[in-house]
């Protein structure tokens, strides 16, 4: 049961993989399409983009976002073991 469920997982994975793939293929000669047939807005909203993105704080969004996760980090490890701890005592009983 166990080999038969995990072939399909597996088989699952590959088919998501293979569509996403496609999808991104897909995406990929749209925008090539776009560009080419529109060079000038495409450059436009390429400096527009990177404008923007060079004026976002990225640094200061990623540094707050680790932060954050260390900060979670206690708690969860804290749970983790609690339940660990709980689950080793409900298997002794038995």
């Amino acid at each position: 049961m166990d080999e038969q469920s995990s072939g399909i997982t597996g088989d699952v994975a590959e088919r998501s993989l293979r569509y996403t793939k496609d999808q991104f293929e897909q995406i990929l000669e749209q925008t090539e399409e776009y560009v080419r047939e529109n060079p000038g807005r495409s450059i436009a909203y390429a400096l527009a983009a990177g404008f923007i993105l060079n004026r976002l704080p990225i640094g200061r969004i990623l540094s707050g976002f680790a932060r954050l996760i260390f900060i979670a980090f206690k708690p969860a490890i804290l749970a983790y073991g609690a339940t660990k701890l709980y689950q080793a005592a409900q298997g002794g009983e038995e």
